[in-house]
């Protein structure tokens, strides 16, 4: 088991809170560097764990390790996959086979980890923590 702090981040990620196709990005700057936010899961890369359109909570601080489910920094967004160790290398995997590995030079991507999955039914929550 490897831990890694979380350095805490600013800036503008998007958060996706509309029922438009297009992401609608908001200023983070506002907001305490450690306090948790949410973001709406889009699209079938972490099905079934996280089905497209459902609400994670992100935790900004704080340790992962492999097998943790994060949220990085990935060209012009922000995305949710699983972090894993590979022979001294960290890599992001989808859970959905039909997507690639993404290898990444180091944890400053690393935007916070998943510590709850939201839901309208006691049964649909989930804590990861």
């Amino acid at each position: 088991m490897v831990d890694i702090d979380l350095p805490p981040k600013s800036g503008s990620i998007p958060v996706i809170f509309s029922s438009e196709s297009q992401p609608t990005r908001y200023d983070m700057s506002a907001c305490a560097e450690s306090e948790p936010f949410a973001l709406q899961v889009l699209g079938d890369s972490m099905e079934p764990e996280f089905p497209n359109g459902v609400i994670v909570i992100i935790e900004p601080t704080g340790a992962v390790e492999d097998g943790t489910f994060v949220v990085a920094f990935h060209e012009d967004g922000v995305i949710l996959r699983r972090l894993r160790s590979v022979e001294d290398d960290w890599r992001l995997e989808a859970l959905n086979p039909a997507y690639p590995e993404i290898p990444i030079s180091g944890m400053e991507q690393i935007r916070g980890r998943v510590v709850q999955r939201a839901g309208r039914r006691r049964k649909e929550r989930k804590s990861y923590v």
